[in-house]
């Protein structure tokens, strides 16, 4: 079983915003009752009230789809079927010492555990050479995310990579850190 990985445009926005709230409903059970990873009062996983609906949540999204050069949202499938997207940022819209930053990572439950996760991201880590960044939930409860991104990143790479836990300005806790960069191959 192999996974596909595709870059979308806003006609295929629509896929990645149906599975978003699960990423975050995922995400929630790494972080428990912390404000940032509980559905607010209408039900909808984000911080505030004002976001009443899907809708507003989809909006808010969009933002990926509005700058190519800078941000690049990416659909996962196998078979044709909708199984995870990837979102990587540059910079201005990450940290200003990287080139690239895996924003969000997910895949859907009925496709873990096949190796297509990291299938995925190491697809993904190919198509852009340079100095990397991403992180994850440092928390104890988070500790399948954290063995998955040691794993990925260290076969990825070899084992060349930094890992440390640092705090990022995320409003939810430290988070472990990792680094890596995949130069240019030359012709």
């Amino acid at each position: 079983m192999n996974i596909q990985i595709e870059l979308t445009d806003q006609k295929q926005a629509y896929i990645i915003k149906n599975m978003y709230p699960l990423y975050l409903h995922d995400l929630s059970g790494h972080y428990g009752l912390q404000e940032e990873h509980r559905p607010n009062e209408h039900g909808i996983f984000e911080v505030g009230s004002e976001y009443r609906t899907l809708q507003d949540q989809y909006d808010v999204q969009n933002i990926w789809w509005g700058d190519p050069d800078h941000l690049y949202p990416f659909l996962m499938t196998v078979s044709g079927m909708p199984a995870g997207f990837a979102f990587v940022a540059t910079p201005p819209y990450c940290r200003q010492d990287v080139d690239y930053f895996m924003h969000e990572f997910f895949l859907l439950q009925p496709f873990r555990g096949l190796g297509l996760a990291e299938q995925a991201a190491a697809t993904i880590f190919e198509r852009f050479r340079g100095s990397w960044a991403l992180f994850t939930n440092a928390a104890e409860k988070n500790k399948v995310g954290q063995h998955f991104w040691r794993k990925t990143v260290s076969n990825y790479t070899q084992g060349v990579y930094e890992e440390n836990v640092a705090d990022t300005g995320c409003e939810d806790g430290p988070k472990l850190v990792f680094q890596f960069s995949n130069p240019a191959v030359e012709s």
